[in-house]
Parts: C-alpha cells; sequence; structure tokens
C-alpha cells in the first residue's frame, strides 16, 4: 500500500477529475477511471476487493426502482397533453389580469414538477406552448422566458425530485423527508416569482398586458375551466399523499404514479404503442445513463472513504475552529460556481463525499443542507454559460428571442434564487417544519 498525505490525495483525486470534464470525458467514465486507478495505485490489485461488494451492492438497492418509475411517469406526462389543457386554463382564469399567464405559468410549472420530477419536461413543454401564447399577446421576451426557465426549475425541489432520489442513495437519507423537506421551498420560490411577475407588470403594463377584452370568459366558465386540473391533482395526490401518509414507500408511489400517468394519457386519447415505446425507451436511455454514473460514484466515494482521505478533510476544518456559517457560505459557493460548468449529477457525485461529513461534523441538520443542496442545483440551471434550461429554452424557443435575451432574462430569477439560499439558510424551519409534522 502507498502511503500518502489525505490532503494531497483529495487534491489529486478531485483535481484530476476536472480536466477529464472539461475534455469531454463522460462522468461516468471519469468516476470509474479516476476512483480505481487510485485504488489500483494505492492497494494493487487488492483494490478490486473494495471496489466489487460495492457495485454489487448498488443492483440491491430497492430505492433504485423509483427512478425509472418516475422517470416512465414524467415520460408518458410529457406526451399526454396535460400540459396543454393546464395553460388552456391558466389562459381563460388568468388572462384578464396584468401578468397572469406568467404568474398561471409559474403555477403550471409547479403543478408539472410535482408529477414529473424532471426538471427539463417543464422548460420544454411550456417552451413550446406558453411562449409563443404570452409573446402574441404582448409579453416581454425577457420576463417570458425568463419566468418558464426558472418555473422549470422548481422540478428540483417539487416532489417526487430525481435528484433527491440520487441524493438520498448516496447519503442514505429517507427519500420521504427529503421530498418532504422540498415542499415549502419550492412553495415559497415559486410565491416569490409570482409576487415579482405581478408587481413589474402592475407598474409597467406593457411587460405583462391583460388578454382582449373579447378573449376573457365569466366567472362560471372559468369554475368549468377548472376541470383541467381533476387528472393531475387526482395523480399529484396520490403520489405524494400515500407517501406522506405511510401507506406506500417512495419506489411503490413511484409504480403508483406511472401506472397514473398511463391512466392520463389514456383519458387524452393519446395512449398508443408509438407513444409508449418513446417513453420506454427515452426511461431506458436516461436510467442506463444515471446507472453508470452511480457505479462510478460508488468506486470513486468507497475508494475515496476507505482512504480515510474524509475524515482527515473533517478533522483539519474543524481545528480551524471557524464558524460553521463560514464555512456553509464557502460550500454554498462553491455550487454556485460549478454550477455555471457543470451539471447536477456531476456536482452531486463529486461533491457529497466531501460536504455532506463536514456537514454533519458541524452539526447541521443533513435534511436542511440536501435541501440547500437541492436549491443550489437548481440555480445552477439557471447560470450561464452553461445552465441546462438556457439550452432547453433555446432548443425550442421562436428565433426572435436570441441567446442574449434569454441570458439577461434569468438574471432576477436569479437574484430570487439566492434570495431564497438566504432565507433558507436564516429560517431552516421553511425546510424542516413539514418532515417534522409527517415523520416525527
Amino acid at each position: 500500500m502507498v502511503d500518502i498525505d489525505p490532503i494531497l490525495l483529495t487534491l489529486l483525486m478531485f483535481g484530476s477529475m476536472l480536466p477529464l470534464m472539461f475534455f469531454g470525458v463522460p462522468l461516468a467514465w471519469t468516476l470509474i477511471g479516476v476512483g480505481s486507478g487510485f485504488g489500483y495505485w494505492i492497494w494493487g490489485p487488492g483494490s478490486i476487493g473494495i471496489i466489487m461488494p460495492s457495485v454489487f451492492g448498488l443492483m440491491n438497492e430497492f430505492i433504485l426502482v423509483a427512478l425509472p418509475l418516475f422517470i416512465l411517469m414524467g415520460m408518458v406526462l410529457e406526451r399526454s397533453g396535460i400540459a396543454d389543457d393546464l395553460f388552456e386554463m391558466i389562459y381563460k382564469i388568468m388572462g384578464g389580469i396584468r401578468g397572469g399567464l406568467g404568474m398561471g405559468t409559474v403555477v403550471i410549472c409547479a403543478l408539472i414538477a410535482a408529477m414529473v420530477g424532471i426538471t427539463g419536461a417543464a422548460t420544454v413543454s411550456l417552451g413550446l406552448i406558453a411562449l409563443p401564447a404570452m409573446l402574441k399577446r404582448g409579453y416581454s421576451k425577457q420576463l417570458s422566458a425568463g419566468t418558464i426557465m426558472a418555473g422549470g426549475a422548481l422540478g428540483f425541489l417539487i416532489p417526487p425530485s430525481l435528484v433527491m432520489i440520487l441524493y438520498a442513495f448516496l447519503t442514505r437519507e429517507s427519500v420521504g423527508k427529503l421530498f418532504a423537506a422540498g415542499v415549502m421551498p419550492g412553495l415559497m420560490l415559486a410565491t416569490i416569482y409570482m409576487f415579482y411577475i405581478g408587481i413589474r407588470c402592475y407598474r409597467n403594463p406593457a411587460l405583462g398586458p391583460a388578454v382582449e377584452a373579447s378573449e376573457r370568459i365569466d366567472f362560471w366558465q372559468k369554475i368549468v375551466a377548472l376541470k383541467a386540473i381533476i387528472l393531475p391533482g387526482t395523480l399529484i395526490a396520490v403520489v405524494l399523499g400515500s407517501m406522506a401518509a405511510g401507506v406506500a414507500s417512495p419506489t411503490e408511489a413511484a409504480a403508483l404514479g406511472a401506472s397514473g400517468a398511463m391512466l392520463c394519457a389514456l383519458a387524452h386519447g393519446k395512449l398508443n404503442f408509438t407513444m409508449l415505446s418513446g417513453a420506454l425507451f427515452r426511461t431506458a436511455r436516461i436510467m442506463g445513463m444515471l446507472m453508470w454514473i452511480m457505479i462510478g460514484a460508488v468506486i470513486f466515494s468507497k475508494i475515496y472513504i476507505a482512504l480515510g482521505a474524509g475524515q482527515e478533510i473533517v478533522g483539519l476544518i474543524m481545528a480551524t475552529e471557524l464558524s460553521p456559517y463560514l464555512v456553509l457560505s464557502v460550500i454554498l459557493l462553491s455550487y454556485l460556481v460549478l454550477g455555471m460548468f457543470l451539471d447536477d449529477s456531476a456536482i452531486l457525485f463529486i461533491t457529497v463525499p466531501l460536504y455532506v461529513p463536514i456537514i454533519v461534523s458541524l452539526g447541521f441538520d443533513p435534511i436542511w443542507f440536501a435541501t440547500l443542496f437541492v436549491l443550489s442545483m437548481q440555480t445552477a440551471y439557471l447560470t450561464p454559460p452553461f445552465g441546462y434550461n438556457l439550452f432547453y429554452m433555446r432548443s425550442v424557443a421562436p428565433p426572435e428571442v436570441t441567446t442574449g435575451d434569454l441570458y439577461r432574462s434569468v438574471i432576477p430569477f436569479l437574484a430570487m434564487q439566492v434570495l431564497g439560499i438566504v432565507l433558507l439558510v436564516m429560517f431552516p424551519q421553511i425546510a424542516l417544519w413539514l418532515p417534522g409534522l409527517i415523520f416525527d
């Protein structure tokens, strides 16, 4: 066994990953290569005895069955026509007030997040449906695009969130508690967005004018329009309610969700072989990618932990006697910087083995920190130059919406995201109240 300083080992292992990813090596192969390479360097062939039991153990993780089921649920709902019906409902109910379509779009994004769990689904769907409708009615390009991208990112926080399932797998935290912890921060951010849109459009009606009087409907027609929320509302209640009530585990709730999504598609007349085969194919592709990434993460983290480097880093930080909130601030700042260049999966699997032991040793609640992490990843999806929601929107936005418009449109929403992080740091009960209510 090679004797090496744990601090130097940390710098070498984490430092060697960034150049590989910079040159385009996929995250899975980066994690597998760095982890197994350092393991072989330290222990030689004996490192296989450390790696393989963990890899085989990964395949026995029952919680991971929820991943393909939630992904399938999202893929089916994306093709079911529910997003079209929801936007039509919001258009009828809220179109008559300034900024109403923008505020309603945030509501739809929150609903889609609670059904799908994949942030790109809401951004792409509403980029195709809501963005042209808002532009046609005189809405500001930047306000419209920023609203959809920020609202689409709510899929990180509002359960069922795939990022939270992966986080729970890595840290052995309760998926149910993580889901519950994301609800209030997600609703808080959605409310902040809606207040911002409403205030801006009230002060400057040209940014989001009300629809023409000839397009408005009366009170009873608005009540009738609410029928569009029956199917998605029922599905959300079944999936989240079954977990909150303790009737179903996250995996069982995911199975209910996938089945319910197919019933929703059937009710909309969209359930056919072509749609279902496409949804299954995309689910298999996404899940295959995630499994290889998780195998790489298990190899990397197992080697890193076995070398004792994590404990050494924790001991070093504790010896400095820095303020816990100063350490937390540096961690959160690193997430914002990494989010400019890496996706959420890469940041998750790279930083969790290093940061979570530090957070626990500083006495912070791990569920609360998990929510801060997810909120930081939500911010990363909006951060130029490589925020994924910027790319999703670019792929569906009409030609008159330029890349510069998209970059400028997220600036106020990034400020609101940072405000959300600050509020969550100052008032941890925003995240911890609901898990405490349900599970304690």
